[in-house]
C-alpha cells in the first residue's frame, strides 16, 4: 500500500525526515534555529543560545551550554510537551530573551500555547556557575539562580530537579517530551568560550527591583 507525501512533496519524491521539517519550520523571534543530527546520541538536536528558547513535543535534544546563565526546562506530563529557555541577567531593560522575567514568559507562553496547562508544569533548573575569577562581587550565578527558584515559586511551579551554583560550567541536554534532563560539568579547559558572553552579561548587570512578567493565563 502506498503512502501520502507531505503537502507540497513532489510525487514520487521521499518525504523529508525530521531534521529537515525542522530546519524548514518558520521560527518566532527568539526562538532557537540551529539543528543538526547529534551522532553521539543518534537524534536530532537544536542549539538554544543565549536569549533563545525551544519548545517541542517529541523528543529531540534540545541542547545549551551554561556558565553563570541559567537554563529553565519546563515541562507538563499530562500534554508532554516541553522547553528549555538561557537567559544571562535576572532583569534588565527593554523585551529580550537575555533576560530572565521576560524568557520566562516567552517560555512559559509556548508552552501553554502547544497545550501545557499551568497547573501540570513543573521545572529543572540548570546552571548559575562562577566561572569566571575575579567576577565575585557582581554575583551574577547568584543572582541568576535566585532570581530563577524565586520566580519558579512564585508561578507555584514545582522544581523537581537542579544543578545549580558552584564554579563549573554545564552542558545540559533536555528531551522535551519524556522531561529527561542530563547535565554534565564540564572541565576549566571550557571555560574560555564562554567567557565573552559572561563578561558582557556582567558589564550589563544594573540592580533592581525585578517586575512581575505578565504572562498568558
Amino acid at each position: 500500500m502506498s503512502t501520502l507525501a507531505p503537502p507540497g512533496t513532489a510525487p514520487g519524491a521521499a518525504a523529508p525526515t525530521r531534521l529537515e521539517r525542522l530546519k524548514a519550520e518558520p521560527r518566532r523571534p527568539g526562538e532557537a534555529s540551529f539543528f543538526w543530527y547529534e551522532t553521539q546520541f543518534q537524534c536530532e538536536a537544536v542549539k538554544v543560545l543565549p536569549g533563545e528558547y525551544f519548545v517541542h513535543t517529541e523528543d529531540l535534544l534540545i541542547m545549551t551550554t551554561l556558565g553563570s546563565c541559567i537554563a529553565a526546562c519546563l515541562w507538563d506530563a499530562r500534554a508532554r510537551v516541553g522547553g528549555l529557555n538561557h537567559f544571562m541577567l535576572p532583569e534588565g531593560s527593554g523585551d529580550s530573551g537575555r533576560y530572565g522575567a521576560y524568557a520566562m514568559e516567552l517560555l512559559i507562553n509556548e508552552l501553554l500555547k502547544r497545550g501545557a496547562a499551568r497547573g501540570s508544569l513543573e521545572a529543572k533548573v540548570f546552571g548559575g556557575g562562577r566561572v569566571i575569577q575575579g567576577m565575585d562581587s557582581l554575583n551574577v550565578g547568584e543572582r541568576n539562580t535566585r532570581f530563577v527558584l524565586d520566580y519558579l515559586k512564585a508561578e507555584h511551579i514545582p522544581v523537581v530537579s537542579k544543578d545549580v551554583l558552584d564554579v563549573h560550567p554545564r552542558k545540559v541536554c533536555f528531551l522535551p517530551a519524556s522531561g529527561k534532563a542530563m547535565v554534565k560539568r564540564l572541565a576549566s579547559t571550557h571555560v574560555s568560550e564562554m567567557v565573552a558572553l559572561e563578561r558582557a552579561a556582567a558589564r550589563q548587570v544594573a540592580p533592581a527591583p525585578c517586575r512581575a512578567p505578565a504572562v498568558a493565563q
